[in-house]
């Protein structure tokens, strides 16, 4: 029989498990104005949401599932939690939270040494030193103490205490003199190291009452009465070096969350429990996509079968894209002679996270943790004029960091990644509608893999940069105008640009709320000094180009991470390794069913047989754990009539469908990912009688 585009709907809905929403810019949010400059930078925080765009020519089944999946979306905003940057009460609950907390750890273990303890994106934590301790009985040496989840509850009820006290916040500047001799009468060294390594004056401490105090530059509540107590909860307790560095002392880190009020705190922990369900690491290894194989050294990524089969596909789509917006895709060595990284001054600048050298026939050579100055080579190879610009070269470039053991963390934070490079050499006049280009490619990168709400931030001038004003302000003045053309909202960090140009930043958000860091475009007035590069201008004259370095995954690595947590495993139809699998009811459709495979897979499809030698419940059973998002049944009857009894992993039974004419769609919902827009919204066929 003939299928209509209610059921291609259903099938489709099954790859997809939600719509994908429109994108557009939302109101502006919450401004959070600078309240200390020492610390807090004025910043405004302004998102993009999503509006769910239904067709008119939908059928009444795609109807329902657009309608729920905007309900969804509704439901998701009001779960929306404050940040940081968008709520600055909200970031000075957290900041003396960490204060009343290293207060409450000291009453109730008094050996204990502070550190720092700063406010991070869903609460803050607090580094303690425990020392060895003499017994004062026996005089026997007592070894440092190790918390435990019972510590913490104890720290938690000294915590509330203080604060149902009341205690006013103070603050006071000192003298350096005056800061060190406060410092040593009560016996806290890691706070002398934090003292030299503060070079303004005076030096500001705040207080809790007369009972406790810090080196902080703020900012604060008034008192400890404003802290929400039942919003406050001690999470985990984990080491960590002092100064990051192993040769130094261990401490030991509680982190813990701290909100406005308690319903936030209950969103919060009910999305962290959603965020442990989707972890990459976890479905990663359940749906054998890749690995981390501990035997060839932390931080290096084995892609399986499987999660090649995907990562190709992110990597086809991305050039695709690139090579029709006007970009070359280039390809770069993986080490070089040192004396590039020393021209570029990464050497210099970023030693630290550079794998050691290596010599090759007496001369040093360095594995790249960059591909910037590759590309600065390129354009140098020969005489550029005007005319020849704007270059935009793209490069899926892997390259190597030095990352600390303790801080490797599955996909997330590895030391051999892909960046999806790209870097523009332009002329200024050209520089705003090259930044257009960018953000409107990325838009549509993101949009194709269900992302379509973010954060922007325009970054500028910091206090130690290269460059002159004049070009720091038309940079600034491009980026500003390109997002204004686009009609995008944005924030400011004032400041808060890299030394060598400024930038934008794009966060994009999850289904679960959390925000990641991926896009970014960024001026860069430094390397084409650095690499003398230049064009021959209309008057003759030699001038400077103007350098753009972007990337819109960020990393393949990373990106396939957030992927996989946004859609908890459940791909799009277009990129899941195995898009159907033929179940068998007996080994004589084997042949057939190899038949159908053969000719989906020639099409460009992924489609497998089952080996048949399991029952058929447990062959549906184990293509659903596998994220299959559509089964055919195949049984005597479908082999006479070619046709496949469809089933798909969320809508259940849909019936049977003439192969050619289900493959036909299939492919052509592959080609176009048009689930990832549309639900799976096909023209309506008619229906022919059986």
């Amino acid at each position: 029989m003939k299928f209509g585009g209610h059921v291609m709907a259903s099938i489709l809905a099954a790859a997809c498990g939600r719509s994908v929403l429109a994108f557009v810019p939302s109101s502006s949010r919450l401004v959070a104005k600078q309240l200390n400059s020492a610390t807090v930078k004025s910043v405004s925080d302004a998102r993009f949401h999503s509006v769910a765009t239904i067709s008119n020519a939908s059928t009444r089944l795609f109807s329902a599932v657009a309608e729920k999946g905007a309900a969804a979306a509704a439901e998701e905003e009001e779960e929306d939690l404050p940040t940081n940057e968008s709520d600055i009460d909200l970031l000075k609950l957290r900041h003396t939270s960490a204060h009343v907390m290293a207060m409450a750890v000291q009453q109730t273990f008094p050996e204990a040494q502070t550190t720092i303890g700063p406010w991070i994106d869903n609460g803050f934590y607090y580094d303690f030193y425990f020392p060895e301790t003499t017994d004062e009985e026996t005089g026997e040496v007592v070894p440092s103490r190790k918390l435990s989840d019972q510590d913490l509850k104890k720290v938690k009820k000294a915590m509330d205490k203080i604060i149902s006290k009341n205690y006013p916040i103070t603050r006071e500047e000192v003298s350096r003199e005056e800061a060190k001799r406060r410092i040593e009468e009560i016996g806290e060294p890691f706070k002398l190291e934090i003292l030299d390594s503060i070079k303004t004056e005076p030096i500001t401490i705040y207080g809790i009452g007369e009972e406790w105090w810090d080196l902080c530059a703020g900012p604060h509540v008034d008192s400890t009465g404003q802290l929400p107590k039942k919003a406050i909860a001690l999470q985990s307790v984990a080491g960590a070096y002092w100064r990051g560095d192993e040769k130094r002392e261990m401490l030991q880190r509680i982190y813990a969350t701290a909100w406005k009020d308690p319903k936030q705190l209950k969103a919060y922990k009910k999305r962290m429990e959603e965020a442990k369900k989707r972890d990459h690491r976890v479905l990663g290894k359940k749906l054998d996509l890749f690995s981390i194989q501990e035997d060839a050294g932390g931080g290096l990524v084995f892609w399986h079968p499987k999660g090649s089969t995907v990562r190709r596909k992110i990597e086809d789509f991305w050039k695709e894209e690139h090579i029709e917006k006007g970009y070359d895709i280039v390809y770069t060595p993986h080490i070089a002679n040192l004396d590039l990284w020393k021209t570029s001054g990464h050497f210099d600048f970023y030693a630290e996270g550079m794998f050691d050298q290596m010599d090759v026939e007496n001369e040093v050579y360095q594995i790249k943790p960059m591909n910037c100055p590759f590309h600065c080579l390129m354009y140098k190879d020969s005489i550029r004029s005007y005319r020849d610009l704007p270059f935009r070269w793209g490069e899926l470039g892997t390259v190597y960091r030095y990352e600390r053991s303790g801080t490797l963390h599955g996909l997330m934070r590895v030391r051999g990644f892909t960046q999806d490079d790209a870097h523009i050499f332009c002329l200024p006049e050209q520089l705003q509608s090259e930044i257009v280009d960018v953000l409107e490619l990325t838009k549509t990168i993101l949009t194709r893999f269900g992302f379509n709400k973010y954060e922007l931030m325009v970054s500028t001038r910091p206090e130690k940069s290269v460059g002159s004003d004049q070009i720091w302000d038309d940079a600034t003045a491009a980026l500003v105008g390109a997002l204004d053309e686009l009609g995008w909202e944005y924030g400011t960090d004032e400041g808060g640009g890299a030394f060598y140009g400024p930038k934008i930043d794009l966060k994009i958000k999850d289904a679960i709320g959390r925000t990641w860091q991926c896009s970014t475009v960024q001026c860069d007035f430094n390397l084409p000094e650095r690499f003398d590069l230049e064009y021959v201008s209309a008057e003759g004259t030699k001038e400077r180009p103007i350098m753009v370095h972007r990337a819109i995954f960020g990393s393949l690595e990373r990106f396939f991470g957030i992927l996989i947590e946004n859609c908890a495993g459940e791909l799009p139809f277009w990129l899941t390794p195995t898009q159907m699998k033929l179940l068998p009811v007996t080994d004589s459709v084997q042949d057939y069913c190899k038949e159908v495979a053969a000719k989906a897979n020639k099409m460009g499809l992924r489609v497998e047989v089952d080996r048949g030698n399991e029952r058929l419940a447990k062959q549906i059973r184990n293509a659903e754990q596998g994220r299959i998002p559509v089964m055919a049944v195949v049984g005597v009857k479908e082999m006479e009539q070619g046709t496949l009894a469809v089933r798909s992993r969320k809508e259940g039974d849909l019936g049977s469908f003439d192969v050619d004419d289900l493959l036909a769609e299939l492919k052509r919902c592959d080609d176009v990912a048009e689930e990832m827009t549309k639900m799976g919204e096909v023209p309506k066929k008619e229906e022919e009688e059986n």
